[in-house]
């Protein structure tokens, strides 16, 4: 019987599952996705995600405030209802720094002291930091080890591997999407990073394997057979590591 497997970065709380999000989840299941973590960029998400995995058991929820919609006030009022669900979330996240989106300095400031309290968060719950690093790889690495963290989960990193080396030392996880059979930065960095490190992901319903088309949880076998190629391992030993990694990380979810 080969490994179960977690998704460890989705957002199946967006519309574009509205539709046949109970027949999306059915698929993951028979594709042997036992568990799939649900990560928010809002409160609404947040809220979203609570209502959703306690409708459907393999599903565990995250919150967070993703960069681009980083403002303080929202920040305060997302913390404190993380704060009022104790046990209710495995993670919080998406939460990061996203350089693409904020070109100016103060906007990149406002950004790292949203991620600040959203660390500081996952320290007070002893929970893992699902994190968004969109061309802020280095300097979200950088402020992470400043802050201490611990269980840190680096989302989609699209970094060079001297960038995540330093997260990688300190024992942070790297999670590869579908879409890593066509981005050739995702394939180098994954040829150079060791297979203890790795999970993966959907990002559902973006960064799938075909551009422009809705992506879902169970392509994240895509994302095991590309790292076994790459790897030149067999796909089951990275079913076998990537479970062993997620246990690592996020415990028994």
């Amino acid at each position: 019987m080969l490994p179960f497997l977690t998704d460890t970065h989705a957002h199946l709380c967006d519309q574009a599952f509205d539709q046949d999000r109970r027949e999306v989840i059915s698929r993951a299941q028979k594709a042997g996705v036992k568990t799939i973590v649900l990560v928010g960029e809002t409160l609404e998400d947040a809220r979203r995600n609570l209502a959703l995995a306690g409708e459907y058991p393999c599903l565990k929820a995250a919150a967070g405030l993703y960069p681009g919609y980083a403002d303080l006030e929202e920040a305060e009022r997302l913390v404190n209802f993380i704060r009022s669900q104790p046990g209710s979330f495995s993670a919080i996240g998406e939460v990061g720094l996203d350089f693409w989106i904020a070109k100016e300095e103060e906007a990149r400031e406002l950004q790292r002291v949203v991620f600040r309290k959203f660390i500081d968060l996952a320290g007070e719950r002893d929970l893992p930091l699902n994190v968004h690093s969109r061309s802020a790889g280095r300097q979200a690495v950088a402020l992470l080890l400043e802050q201490g963290a611990k269980r840190v989960q680096m989302h989609a990193f699209d970094g060079k591997y001297s960038a995540a080396l330093p997260g990688l030392e300190a024992g942070f996880f790297f999670s590869v999407p579908p879409s890593i059979v066509r981005s050739p930065q995702k394939q180098k960095l994954v040829k150079h990073l060791p297979l203890s490190c790795l999970l993966v992901e959907s990002d559902s319903p973006v960064l799938g394997p075909e551009p422009g088309q809705r992506n879902e949880p169970a392509n994240i076998l895509t994302a095991v057979r590309a790292i076994a190629q790459l790897k030149n391992i067999d796909p089951e030993a990275v079913r076998e590591a990537v479970r062993e990694n997620t246990r690592g990380l996020y415990g028994d979810l």
